[in-house]
């Protein structure tokens, strides 16, 4: 088998206590050139670029040229993922590699309360994946920011205006109003959550 070239803009940041078999949270991929932000929206999880290790990175091989000038930082990656019923912490769906500018077939599968293994083929031939490790609350991410929220590997400012955690994919409206969201648990990051399942590309998605 071939590796596939997963892109260093696989992202994660801040996770906190979870269950092994939990993958929400954030997670750095295994160069250490990007965190992923997993998420659950209605019932499926999307993952999106979290933080880069050289930050102002584009979309530049995207298959679709209005896209090639969206920002990596925000980004969906992991699409789409279904529970696997018959096979434990398991999550099937899409991966898309930005080094290639291809969507393939992934699945996601908890194989440790701290490492997140994904892998991704084509027709079943060409196959590769990466083990994610789970990031501490408030370690640095690529770029020396902290996790726990987007950075771009910038020096916070002291007094920071109102973050957007995620940036609008560019050549798509955001969303006028955000739906109402279920009734959030004390401590969640729900505000963050919400935000990510505003996305377009996500909220648009079928099911």
């Amino acid at each position: 088998m071939r590796k596939l070239a997963f892109s260093g803009m696989f992202l994660l940041a801040a996770a906190g206590a979870a269950s092994a078999a939990d993958p929400l949270g954030e997670w750095r991929d295994e160069d250490g050139k990007a965190t992923i932000r997993i998420v659950d929206c209605n019932s499926r999880l999307w993952g999106v670029v979290a933080s880069e290790s050289i930050p102002g990175g584009l979309d530049k091989n995207n298959p679709d040229k209005a896209k090639r000038t969206r920002p990596m930082l925000g980004m969906p990656i992991l699409l789409n993922m279904k529970k696997v019923e018959d096979e434990k912490d398991k999550w099937e769906g899409k991966v898309y590699d930005a080094t290639s500018g291809k969507t393939y077939d992934s699945s996601i599968q908890v194989k440790s309360a701290n490492a997140l293994r994904i892998e991704g083929c084509v027709a079943m031939i060409l196959c590769g994946g990466q083990t994610w490790t789970r990031v501490v609350e408030g370690a640095p991410a690529p770029g020396g920011t902290k996790t726990g929220a987007i950075g771009t590997g910038a020096t916070a400012p002291k007094t920071p205006s109102p973050p957007q955690a995620f940036p609008t994919p560019i050549g798509t409206p955001k969303p006028a109003a955000a739906p109402k969201s279920s009734t959030p648990k004390a401590g969640s990051a729900e505000p963050a959550i919400s935000e990510v399942c505003l996305l377009p590309e996500i909220a648009n998605a079928p099911r």
